[in-house]
């Protein structure tokens, strides 16, 4: 492999830089983390009779990697400020470049390392720490916050099949039991068999039983009624399929968040930008990866007056300006205001004009 890539002692030698701050920092800054979650939530624990077994492997094991993982490309982007700097305070980047290494070239190693981090990191998040979120959350569910649990939701509506649709007045989750329930049939727009019940109750895989029914079928001038206290019956639906929590997403593969999608947009259920946008985010991580290492490389490049305080300083400022762009784009899809995909790839698209202008005045 290092033959392929023509790795230099140079490449080599800013390669272990790049990796081994970028690990020191996700070490440093996730134990100051953990420092604080504990300490925020230890009353919880404690008031719950929270077990430590479970406060360490259910919780906090999972906890690491997950934010670790979600935070990675901007651990990338100050890893990056925070050794390019010290090199070039160190006269290392200046050495390199009056000896004829163009600042193009002197990028092959930290492309090379954003590359490795980009793509562990999106194997991680799309496959591995999805399970793991499962456990942290319902460990959170149980002993931090009753209230992340999703319990029900109201006038439910959505299709189950080529002109069928169904109704929910309420449906609650911990009973498994759904109230002012409806099916309508249709048939190239026209109604022809109407169900209504007082109450449904979710069994198995798609078995559900209806209690207090009337069927109304209609055949052109004609109805027929039909009344029962129960009934048997299998509907395409399961109750995970209207009853969404905000942290589903995170409990889900890639595969699984586009098979969930594509489901739901062909029974046309709402509420799925959350999905969406965690989907695309999971692609747009990869190259954020890439964008924040050339703007980290072309910041830090040059030798300031000062040490590299100032370059840490504006790194910092635009890491928070990276932040706020995710923040306000996602608050904006999920109430529909913006494509999932848009609000997704914005800060990168962004950010790519800032990393032009840096790789631009970069010394060369």
């Amino acid at each position: 492999m290092k033959n392929r890539l023509n790795l230099l002692r140079i490449d080599k030698y800013i390669i272990g830089k790049f990796l081994g701050t970028y690990i020191f920092m996700i070490t440093l800054i996730i134990s100051i983390s953990v420092v604080f979650d504990i300490n925020e939530k230890i009353d919880k624990f404690m008031s719950n009779s929270a077990p430590l077994k479970e406060i360490i492997f259910d919780y906090y094991l999972n906890f690491i990697p997950y934010y670790a993982n979600l935070f990675s490309p901007l651990f990338i982007f100050l890893a990056v400020i925070f050794f390019t700097s010290k090199m070039a305070s160190n006269s290392e980047i200046i050495a390199l470049l009056s000896n004829g290494v163009s600042f193009k070239r002197l990028l092959k190693p930290y492309m090379i390392s954003a590359a490795v981090i980009a793509i562990f990191s999106f194997v991680m998040g799309s496959y591995i720490i999805p399970p793991a979120n499962e456990t942290r959350i319902s460990f959170e569910q149980k002993y931090v916050d009753p209230r992340k649990k999703k319990t029900g939701d109201r006038d439910i509506q959505f299709k189950v099949a080529e002109g069928t649709i169904v109704y929910f007045g309420n449906f609650d989750m911990e009973s498994k039991k759904g109230y002012n329930f409806s099916i309508d049939r249709f048939d190239s727009l026209k109604l022809v068999s109407r169900l209504t019940a007082q109450s449904i109750q979710y069994d198995s895989l798609y078995h559900w039983t209806i209690n207090n029914y009337q069927i109304r079928d209609f055949e052109g001038m004609e109805e027929k009624i039909t009344r029962g206290t129960s009934l048997d019956t299998i509907i395409q639906i399961v109750p995970n399929d209207f009853i969404v929590a905000k942290t589903d997403q995170q409990m889900m593969t890639t595969p699984q968040l586009l098979r969930h999608v594509r489901s739901q947009k062909e029974r046309g259920l709402g509420n799925i930008q959350a999905f969406q946008i965690e989907y695309h985010s999971r692609y747009a991580s990869i190259f954020s990866a890439f964008i924040l290492t050339i703007i980290g490389a072309s910041l830090s490049a040059r030798k300031v007056k000062g040490g590299m305080g100032l370059n840490i300083g504006i790194g910092l400022a635009l890491s928070m300006a990276y932040i706020l762009f995710m923040t306000i784009s996602s608050s904006f899809a999920v109430k529909g205001n913006m494509s999932p995909f848009v609000a997704a790839w914005i800060p990168n698209v962004v950010f790519i004009g800032i990393a032009f202008y840096l790789y631009k005045k970069a010394p060369n």
